[in-house]
């Protein structure tokens, strides 16, 4: 959710290249942040003992920090523009938050076993687990992703549609999101247990 950041930079900023430099620091800060949470356990397969607890651990959490925000939906101001200098380490706080290297940790540490997972993410799992580099490249490959259909919405909201299209169509991501991880979490839940 930076490109609105993004849109904000450029809007505020020389337009187009303060959105485009904008869109590097989120980059810059998301892969830290998956960076900072699989490059641990990559280094830390012993790990892999204790996934059931793990899991389950997890998926309270997840559930606890869902409740709160369904509870405390008010959205921090402050968020509302965020100098350009500091977009990398948003991006990064906010990745750690809201879990961008957990989402492919099951899959490295080996959680996922093979009559659970696609070929697909079986040969994921096999990459990963025997190469440090192909955990760095999933990340990498992840951030592109994520910077590419971002960064194209941004974009479009800052060269089209317009600052007034956000007001116009905007639904409560807050609500969706705090429902989203609170089922999450339970999904979790009920696979480890």
């Amino acid at each position: 959710m930076g490109w609105p950041l993004a849109v904000s930079a450029g809007l505020m900023g020389r337009g187009r290249w303060d959105l485009a430099l904008a869109l590097a620091s989120l980059a810059a800060g998301h892969l830290a942040a998956m960076l900072v949470i699989l490059l641990p356990f990559a280094l830390m397969t012993a790990l892999v003992e204790w996934g059931r607890v793990i899991r389950i651990a997890v998926g309270a959490a997840v559930i606890a920090y869902g409740a709160y925000r369904l509870v405390n939906r008010r959205h921090p101001r402050a968020l509302a523009r965020i100098r350009p200098t500091q977009l990398a380490l948003w991006s990064f706080a906010i990745a750690i938050a809201h879990g961008a290297g957990l989402m492919l940790l099951p899959i490295y540490l080996g959680l996922c076993s093979a009559g659970e997972v696609d070929a697909a993410h079986q040969g994921l799992a096999s990459l990963m687990g025997r190469n440090f580099a192909t955990a760095v490249l999933v990340s990498l490959l992840h951030v592109v992703s994520m910077v590419t259909a971002g960064g194209l919405i941004a974009f479009l909201v800052h060269g089209w549609l317009g600052p007034s299209f956000i007001s116009r169509s905007w639904f409560n991501l807050d609500l969706v999101w705090a429902l989203s991880l609170m089922l999450v979490g339970a999904a979790g839940l009920v696979t480890a247990l």
